[in-house]
């Protein structure tokens, strides 16, 4: 429809206008002079029935209440010293898939990659937030199940919505709501459970060996607080799912891409290796200070979120009063996408922009950042991504580690399948086996 329609055209979709815009000029626009003006979000079905009433920051209309979570979650939650505190949950949780890996290899043998990166980045976060984990293969305890919720929320956050165009027909979206009321029962209930099981230690003055985000989100918040409506418990509860939503399986979903691509383009994954033996060598494992000397495996990094970013659409925002976009006038209440992955594809910013090709990013004229609107790939603005520092430093290390850890090659000769599923961080439908075989001193291993 953009090659068709331009960079920036309309949609009438029911009671509502929707534009959407796909080039960086456009882009721009919307991210820097409308920035505030295209700042909230509209109230949708999944907002209410899954979003704690649109308490969650990603779904949260713009106010007081959006401010003061942004706030908390930059300051506190995401800040450089935040991200330093809680590095050896990311360091111990990286070890144990690479010894999880060694036990696993050989050349008969394969494992299923992306089940191991959808274990390790929900073990992350899920230390980091409650200060629980799960062992690789362990898929019947709560912890998992609401993993599984958490899936199924994320493809039910992006289908189609006839009382979220058309609000009198509500009630036709009847089956759709009720699998939403489900699923938020399933993710409530074991929330509700990390909550209370963290007032009952702070009762008896316990303290946890790992600090974790919900202990510091009730440092924060006194206990009677309400913000436009919303308790303490609720704050908490929301917060912890849109980051149990936002920080696992997306980080998990871009490391499938990578390995994906590199095991389609072994000349690349050879590169990469070859770049972390140089600069780090074969005596010790590489770390995350080791990271800023790897250019290439940055570039690696860069490209599958060009080809693949986190979302393909930037979360759908509503005009709060009219402005004008690409020259047009935008009237108040217009709804705005910006379609990420067009930008990220179009052949007049990116030549060959279907290729994988890691070394655009290392030409200094290729260098696009976020002033640049060209790549974009954690959106851009007021609601841009405010977990970007902590998702990238998981996703270079596991690379890293992985690449100069194991040989890796595809379990068969046929290419692979890069279809995409549905769902807000486009997943792989297909998995991902491998064949792993370790390329460092087996003392190197036995050291984790």
């Amino acid at each position: 429809m953009s090659d068709k329609l331009g960079p920036i055209f309309s949609l009438k979709l029911g009671f509502y206008k929707l534009v959407v815009a796909s080039d960086p000029k456009t882009v721009k626009d919307c991210f820097t002079t409308n920035d505030l003006a295209l700042a909230t979000r509209p109230n949708i079905a999944f907002g209410r029935y899954v979003g704690y009433n649109n308490a969650t920051l990603a779904l949260a209309p713009y106010g007081e209440y959006w401010r003061e979570l942004r706030k908390i979650a930059t300051v506190h939650l995401f800040s450089n010293q935040s991200i330093e505190m809680l590095g050896h949950v990311r360091s111990s949780e990286v070890n144990t898939l690479i010894k999880h890996l060694y036990e696993k290899s050989g050349s008969t043998s394969t494992v299923k990659i992306d089940m191991l990166f959808e274990f390790l980045t929900y073990n992350i976060i899920l230390r980091k937030i409650v200060g629980k984990r799960i062992g690789f293969g362990e898929v019947k305890n709560e912890e998992w199940r609401y993993k599984e919720a958490m899936k199924r929320s994320e493809y039910l956050a992006v289908v189609p919505m006839i009382g979220d165009v058309i609000p009198w027909l509500g009630w036709l979206d009847f089956a759709k709501i009720s699998q939403m009321k489900r699923t938020f029962k399933e993710l409530d209930v074991v929330i509700t459970k990390w909550l209370q099981e963290h007032l009952k230690k702070r009762s008896r003055n316990e303290k946890d060996e790992e600090r974790t985000i919900m202990d510091l989100l009730l440092d924060i918040l006194p206990e009677d607080v309400v913000i436009c409506g919303h308790v303490r418990d609720v704050i908490v509860k929301a917060t912890i799912l849109v980051l149990t939503l936002t920080g696992s399986d997306s980080t998990s979903i871009t490391l499938t891409w990578a390995i994906s691509l590199l095991l389609s383009n072994p000349a690349t994954l050879k590169a990469a290796q070859e770049e972390i033996d140089n600069c780090v060598g074969k005596g010790r494992w590489v770390e995350e200070s080791d990271i800023p000397n790897l250019k290439y495996l940055q570039a690696i990094v860069k490209e599958t979120h060009r080809l693949y970013p986190p979302a393909p659409l930037t979360g759908i925002r509503e005009a709060r009063e009219d402005c004008f976009v690409g020259g047009y006038r935008v009237e108040k209440g217009t709804r705005l996408l910006v379609n990420i992955w067009k930008l990220h594809r179009d052949p007049k910013i990116w030549p060959d922009p279907k290729i994988f090709k890691p070394e655009r990013f290392m030409e200094e004229k290729s260098q696009c950042g976020k002033s640049d609107f060209e790549y974009i790939p954690f959106s851009s603005g007021r609601r841009s991504c405010p977990g970007i520092n902590l998702g990238l430093r998981v996703v270079h290390i596991v690379l890293a580690k992985l690449l100069q850890g194991f040989e890796l090659r595809k379990a068969s000769g046929e290419p692979l399948d890069m279809a995409e599923g549905p769902g807000l961080a486009l997943p792989k439908i297909n998995p991902v086996e491998v064949v792993v075989m370790p390329r460092l001193n087996p003392e190197l291993y036995c050291s984790l």
